[in-house]
């Protein structure tokens, strides 16, 4: 996968079950790669759903892998198919070499200047500032300004009425787990109801 064609929006997995995780990739199978998902690795079955997410809308939606915290976690989702990974902390060497040669896009997790340029110096290709809502919208201007302009994610507290705000101030992505869906929707399978909720965040974001 390559940078330039990583989504804006990527909906955060965590605590879905088999059967609403695939309900949600058909949801966004519809809006041509403009949205993405991660499955994390502390659902049980995240290596199943990455896998099987893949066969069925690999085509038309973009899957990766979050909550990456070791490098062997990064090798099995990248061998079921993962494009991209995600986690909330730094990433390690190991990580960034596995990443590099089998060519899919890291985003590991900071929130100091020093750590966002330490990552970026190890090779990542997006920084995910977390958690963003601690640190407030302005924070990602004012950090670009002596790093110079960098693709960041925020992540962490990011929901309709704040994300507006994120991008103007210079977030390239939004990463949104449970501020995307309303949790009953996702539970009861209302597949209208989630095309809505991503319609009303794409609608603020492209």
């Amino acid at each position: 996968m390559k940078l330039e064609e990583y989504p804006k929006i990527t909906i955060i997995m965590r605590g879905y079950n088999y059967e609403q995780a695939m309900l949600v990739m058909k949801v966004l199978s519809h809006y041509g790669h403009k949205v993405g998902v991660e499955v994390t690795t502390n659902n049980p079955d995240y290596l199943k759903i990455i896998e099987d997410g893949n066969v069925r809308y690999g085509q038309q939606v973009d899957i990766g892998v979050g909550t990456v915290l070791k490098a062997n976690q990064a090798k099995d989702a990248i061998k079921a198919g993962a494009k991209f990974m995600l986690g909330p902390i730094q990433f390690d060497d190991d990580i960034f070499s596995l990443a590099k040669k089998e060519n899919v896009i890291t985003v590991p997790g900071a929130m100091t200047p020093s750590e966002v340029y330490d990552q970026f110096e190890r090779g990542a290709d997006i920084v995910k500032i977390f958690p963003a809502v601690t640190v407030g919208a302005p924070f990602f201007k004012q950090i670009q300004g002596p790093l110079e302009p960098r693709k960041l994610m925020a992540v962490g507290g990011v929901n309709l009425q704040n994300s507006k705000s994120f991008m103007d101030n210079g977030a390239s992505y939004l990463g949104i787990g449970s501020n995307f869906f309303n949790e009953k929707d996702v539970q009861s399978l209302r597949e209208e109801a989630l095309h809505h909720s991503v319609e009303e965040f794409l609608s603020i974001v492209y």
